[in-house]
């Protein structure tokens, strides 16, 4: 694996303030920080990275690691009549109950390696797993999730932290017996904890940078208001990033409207707990009144459309938080399939499905359609200044670019704001967490400069990833990990114990 401090990296193309260009160069320095981009006839001693195009590394903003054990196992029908995400939950539970600490480490391994395999640079963990299968605590209430970070740091992805808070199954529900790992009952437990975790890794971490914690009730049928406003107060004080299951499934909806008179967008917004550091996931059965309450606290959503269609969840409107300037990441949540690009075509794609459209999310006749100026991707002027405009005033990639540009933020800049990481974009002071695609894998080979980031988003196989940099460092080469070998047989060997698979 390369280490390259203080190194110049040098693509064919570089995607650069919202368009791809030629012969510029990274140079990286000695934090593992991008100290400038610059054309490469004025530097030299290059890591030439030859028919490839260099692209701001992939950002994941919400995952259940440990899930990866589960995939292609619950696809077909239980004796229930009507199989959806709640059989579905009972399916991983059962998973959930028998790992050992060692084996949510290797799952979380194998998820991370994959997320690194497809140009995924940062991780979003929203970690639930607390106690040992019986719900006991452990001598260190925070074991299994530093596993999760020792697997995060091994593979060599950035990963916050988003340490889960989890007091009952539901409003007037028995306690399932198979969610006893979760539970922390009262607040006061769950932030003694959160706070231990969070001395730790300060204390631990190679740098800030690379783990970091943050807050994530898990639902409103999980945690009861009382609980929550202490868990968000905590949060807010401390600048932390807010991550909250939201409006999943119709049944969570009804049952906070049972509870406290609103729909779960409604009880966090009059009670406060919107902020610019919440983003809800899934968001999934709500109206246009309540994407305005996000929109107008400058809240953020989370869609993980691979795991949405899986579970039967619905689609999530993207396009009406689109129009009313909701930031909207992605996240591979329960892993049937690890590929953000997917996810993000799928927030297109789905839509197209629903109302038998093209082109739903496409800007209309502008590259600016009620967003801010100043933003990659979206015409006027990008970070630095510059234009994204040609010479003549045209559009320098068109309306499928504007699409692609969209969705691709996403998948980067969006992500970053969603975790408070560092990363998202390719910009001096940045850190250098890059990918590199191969320009003539079959996916895309033949896409000029004009339409690569379309073919990229729309049409690339993750395969195509070649290159993987976080940090300066090259944690992915010429499309394998250096410690790919290992973690895919330390995986082969727990699904084994799990399951009764034959030798």
């Amino acid at each position: 694996m390369n280490h390259s401090r203080d190194a110049v990296w040098l693509p064919d193309l570089i995607y650069k303030g919202g368009r791809f260009e030629r012969d510029i160069a990274i140079i990286c320095d000695g934090e593992g920080r991008i100290a400038r981009l610059d054309h490469a006839n004025r530097i030299g001693g290059a890591f030439r990275l030859q028919n490839r195009a260099l692209l701001p590394g992939l950002i994941n903003a919400h995952s259940h690691a440990f899930q990866r054990v589960i995939r292609g196992r619950t696809e077909y029908r239980t004796s229930n009549s009507n199989d959806s995400f709640w059989t579905w939950r009972e399916m991983m539970y059962s998973a959930a109950t028998r790992l050992t600490p060692e084996d949510v480490y290797d799952a979380s391994r194998m998820a991370f390696l994959e997320m690194a395999l497809t140009g995924i640079t940062t991780v979003g963990e929203f970690h639930y797993l607390h106690h040992d299968p019986d719900g006991i605590p452990y001598t260190d209430p925070n074991l299994l999730a530093k596993a999760v970070v020792r697997a995060a740091a091994d593979v060599g992805l950035r990963i916050a932290l988003l340490r889960v808070a989890y007091a009952r199954s539901g409003y007037e529900t028995e306690m399932n017996p198979r969610q006893a790992r979760f539970v922390e009952k009262d607040a006061g437990t769950y932030l003694t904890n959160l706070q231990e975790l969070i001395d730790e890794v300060n204390k631990t971490a190679s740098s800030p940078d690379m783990v970091w914690i943050g807050v994530a009730p898990h639902s409103v049928r999980a945690v009861p208001l009382d609980y929550l406003r202490e868990v968000i107060q905590f949060a807010n004080e401390r600048k932390l990033a807010v991550h909250m299951h939201v409006a999943e499934q119709p049944a969570e909806v009804s049952a906070c409207i049972q509870e406290y008179g609103r729909s779960p967008v409604a009880l966090l917004e009059t009670e406060g707990l919107l902020s610019e550091r919440f983003t809800g996931v899934h968001l999934i059965h709500v109206t246009p009144k309540a994407i305005g309450m996000l929109a107008q606290a400058g809240a953020m959503a989370c869609a993980c459309p691979t795991t949405e269609r899986n579970l039967g969840d619905g689609i999530m409107p993207v396009d009406g938080f689109f129009k009313q300037g909701v930031r909207v990441s992605l996240g591979t949540d329960s892993h049937v399939e690890i590929d953000l690009l997917e996810d993000a075509r799928e927030l297109e794609y789905h839509l197209r499905l629903q109302k038998m459209e093209r082109a739903i999310l496409a800007p209309n006749g502008s590259l600016t359609p009620g967003f801010p100026a100043g933003r990659p991707g979206w015409g006027g002027t990008d970070r630095e200044g510059s234009s994204l405009s040609d010479t003549n005033g045209a559009l320098p990639h068109g309306r499928a670019f504007a699409l692609a540009a969209r969705l691709f933020e996403c998948a980067t800049i969006n992500g970053a704001a969603s975790l408070r990481a560092p990363g998202g974009i390719l910009q001096p002071g940045h850190p250098a967490d890059f990918l590199t695609v191969d320009l003539d894998d079959p996916t895309i080979a033949g896409a000029s400069a004009d339409d690569l980031l379309s073919s990229i988003v729309f049409s690339l196989s993750k395969t195509a990833v070649r290159d993987v940099v976080v940090g300066g460092k090259r944690i992915v080469e010429d499309g394998r990990h250096a410690q790919q070998e290992e973690i895919v047989e330390r995986f082969k060997r727990l699904q084994r114990k799990l399951w009764g698979q034959i030798e």
